[in-house]
Order: structure tokens, then sequence, then C-alpha cells
């Protein structure tokens, strides 16, 4: 009796697996989606709140580079909405976009779940110009279209044994989530980038690619950007295997192959 609810339970868990899958768009890969995107996307806006309203953060706002962000931002996220309703994929996502610039000595850059970004003072001297920026954003941007961070989340649910029965109950899944994007993106006084698998950097590069060139920015260009964050991390770093993200001559030969494929999408 106890192996047959043992296969019952097996054929059940398989079931809600398969029904949890959602698609990436763009790649068409599938996902485990356990996770309630708009009660992520509230608790990523909340978190994102917290860090603007922190006296330790400084928002940079009436500069050239403040509003180069911004400019950067809007076309992509325009860029990224025009893709998502021409594909069909319009009605799964409501992104409420923000963008600011933070000063900071760290070379870092993020999208939270519902197109919250930050770009940190520390990586314009790399990115060096309108194009690298738009590298960098859009890269960071595709994280959050191809839910990266949820799918990350629901690997961790299902691990914890939180996707069945119970644990998908709506009563938990606010202050679950909550927990998860702390988690994630180590919400306190600073938010760190959330470390994606190699897997996720490398399908984040695609997309973001072609979705640079969509808002009208040269996809060879982002060859020449992590050239220079190569340089820029140049030193003693540990093997690709046990990285979460590719090795920097990895990435630009991955890159430089699927350039053809971006400039498809490119319109000066």
């Amino acid at each position: 009796m106890n192996q047959y609810k043992t296969k019952i339970f097996a054929s059940l868990l398989f079931l809600l697996f398969v029904a949890a899958c959602s698609t990436v768009p763009l790649t068409g890969r599938k996902q485990l989606s356990l996770v309630d995107d708009k009660t992520m996307q509230q608790q990523a806006s909340l978190a994102y709140n917290n860090l603007l309203k922190d006296p330790k953060t400084k928002v940079v706002k009436g500069t050239a580079n403040a509003q180069m962000v911004q400019n950067v931002g809007r076309k992509i996220a325009q860029a990224v909405e025009t893709y998502l309703q021409q594909n069909g994929y319009a009605n799964q996502y409501q992104f409420s976009w923000e963008f600011n610039l933070i000063e900071s000595n760290e070379v870092n850059a993020w999208c939270m779940p519902g197109g919250k970004v930050a770009v940190y003072t520390g990586i314009l001297p790399v990115t060096q110009n309108e194009a690298g920026l738009a590298t960098v954003m859009g890269h960071e941007i595709a994280h959050a279209i191809a839910r990266h961070s949820s799918e990350r989340a629901s690997h961790e649910m299902a691990a914890q044994g939180l996707g069945v029965g119970v644990g998908l109950a709506t009563n938990k899944q606010s202050q679950l989530t909550q927990v998860l994007v702390n988690q994630l993106y180590g919400v306190g006084s600073q938010v760190a980038l959330l470390k994606y698998s190699r897997s996720q950097e490398s399908e984040a590069d695609r997309m973001g690619l072609t979705f640079m060139a969509m808002a009208g920015y040269n996809p060879n260009e982002a060859t020449a950007f992590w050239k220079r964050m190569a340089a820029k991390a140049s030193g003693q770093k540990p093997p690709e295997f046990l990285s979460t993200h590719p090795s920097d001559e990895r990435r630009i030969a991955d890159i430089q192959s699927l350039i053809p494929e971006a400039m498809k999408y490119y319109k000066k």
C-alpha cells in the first residue's frame, strides 16, 4: 500500500511540475514556474523602494549619466514591450519600469522582477558609451524577462518540498515570496547582484543582444564591452565550473557567435 501511495504521489508531483512550466520568450526554453509572478513583483518593488529610501543609498539625478541611464532604459523597455506584443507574450507581463543610477564604486547593475533597474556608477567607466550601457542593461533586463529569479526561487521551493500541497497555498505565498526575494537579492542596506547560473547568464546574453539591437544599438558593441569587463576583472579567478558565470573567453566567443542572430533585429 505504501508503495502504491508513493507512486501516486510521484505521479501527482510530476503533473504539478508539468503544469507549472512556462516558456522563456525568444529562446523558447521551458522552465519551472512555481512562484506567483504578481507576488514576486510586488515584493521586488517593495525591496527596490526600500533600497532607494535607504540613507546609505545615493540616487544620482540631474546629471548627463543619470539621463543616459533613463534614455537607454526606456529604449530597451520599449523594444522589449514591442517584441512581447508582437509574439503573443504581452498579457504575461505587467512591468512598471524604473531606471535609477546609484552612486557606488561597485561595477554592477541589475534588474528586479517587474522592471526595477539599478545601474551603479562604478560600471560606467567600463561601459564608456550608450552602446556599452545598452549591453549591460539589455542583459540585466533579459534576466527579468526570462524570469530567472522566479525560476531559481521555484527550484529552491521544489528542493525544500515547498512546491507540493499546502506549500502553494495562497495564504503563504506573500510571506514565502518575500523571504525568497530577500534571499535571492540580499536585500538590506544594499541589494546584491543575483548570482544566476551559467546557463541563465548565457540565455540573458542572447536575449540582451537582441533587445539592444531592437533598441537601435549595434550588437557588435557588446564584444568590446565584455573585453573591457574581462580586462577590469583580470587577475586570479576560479575555474569556470566553480563559477556561476561563464569564463570571459567563453562568454566573448559565445556572444560573437550570437551577433548574426541579433543583427537581424538591428535598425540604426
